[in-house]
């Protein structure tokens, strides 16, 4: 077993925009009417914002991936939309695909770090308009204290009236028996399949299976890397201890948790 940072950097970086169907900026348009559906736009970041709190719309993507969100955020008017993750693979994407589709170069601040810590290095008090973690990422903290820490610094770094918006999978219902094997995607080249194995109350264990196919034939390489398994109500209630105000809470598309938070 390795923790998801050494996962990805040894298994999925490289084939992650494939398992997100291979178009990222069509998964990015996905995104963007999602959260235009939450009300999050760059009107000065904020719906609820006085004359006061006008300036530059910053957004910051914790765990941006290949940049689905980034994306969306930034043909929603944010800039600069901060790009947090800890894959240079990944990052590397993100930005071939901005500058690919014509994004302006002071739109982007790719920031190769872990999310902890992200957003007191990029993001001075009051200062940021919108602040995601979506695409599942919360889990991948490696304990709930993290989650509880992350979102003080997301209180912190969000202006008044700014957005938070996390999406992630609620792992608490345990499967069982071969419902724990689950596809993932696969093409003619290329086989994700993972089996999740339940350690404890606050973790599960993804075995990530992938085959992929050369002119040799088929070869399987094996990762393993632990995720939280986070209640829905828990998130909401940690959420409020810090000072934000939990408008949208319920699950999305493909199954996926969606909360929508706005700091007063």
């Amino acid at each position: 077993m390795t923790d998801a940072v050494d996962h990805y950097a040894r298994l999925l970086a490289e084939h992650y925009t494939w398992m997100l169907g291979g178009d990222i900026p069509a998964a990015a348009s996905g995104q963007l009417e999602l959260l235009r559906k939450l009300g999050v736009h760059a009107e000065w970041g904020t719906s609820d914002a006085s004359d006061d709190a006008r300036g530059e719309a910053v957004a910051v993507d914790l765990g941006c991936g290949p940049g689905t969100q980034t994306l969306a955020l930034v043909r929603l008017g944010f800039a600069p939309v901060v790009a947090v993750d800890t894959s240079a693979h990944l990052l590397a994407e993100l930005t071939a695909t901005h500058t690919g589709t014509g994004g302006a170069a002071e739109a982007l601040r790719p920031l190769r770090r872990d999310i902890r810590g992200a957003l007191a290095e990029a993001a001075p008090t009051d200062s940021v308009a919108a602040v995601v973690c979506m695409g599942d990422t919360l889990p991948h903290l490696p304990a709930k204290t993290d989650v509880t820490e992350l979102l003080g610094d997301v209180a912190r770094a969000l202006r008044p009236g700014g957005h938070f918006v996390a999406t992630y999978r609620d792992l608490t219902a345990a499967l069982h028996g071969t419902d724990r094997f689950l596809p993932v995607r696969s093409s003619d080249d290329r086989l994700l399949t993972c089996f999740l194995e339940y350690v404890d109350d606050d973790t599960v264990l993804v075995h990530d299976l992938l085959h992929t196919r050369s002119a040799a034939g088929w070869e399987q390489r094996i990762s393993s890397y632990p995720k939280l398994r986070i209640p829905a109500q828990w998130l909401v209630e940690q959420c409020r201890a810090v000072g934000l105000e939990v408008r949208h809470d319920e699950t999305g598309p493909r199954g996926m948790r969606v909360l929508h938070a706005v700091k007063p």
